[in-house]
């Protein structure tokens, strides 16, 4: 298996996210440049898709399964 080709490019971020995304990287034990192909592959699916990824929609639907009567209270 041969390894993907790899292109260099430049661009600019806010300063704040930048930072995270370092201390994100630091904290994983990771690459910057892990971390930008990850995001930018989840976009890219996201894109394609025109709907949140199903993972995404499995814990808000969890989420709405455990917490329905909180967002009843909270609507009303």
């Amino acid at each position: 298996m041969t390894a993907p080709i790899r292109e260099k490019f430049a661009t600019q971020v806010d300063a704040d996210v930048l930072a995270t995304i370092r201390s994100l990287a630091q904290s994983e034990g990771r690459q910057i440049q892990a971390l930008v192909d990850e995001a930018l592959s989840d976009l890219i699916e996201k894109r394609r898709q025109g709907r949140p990824r199903s993972h995404v929609m499995a814990a808000y639907q969890a989420s709405h399964d455990h917490y329905a009567e909180l967002y009843k209270k909270l609507a009303e």
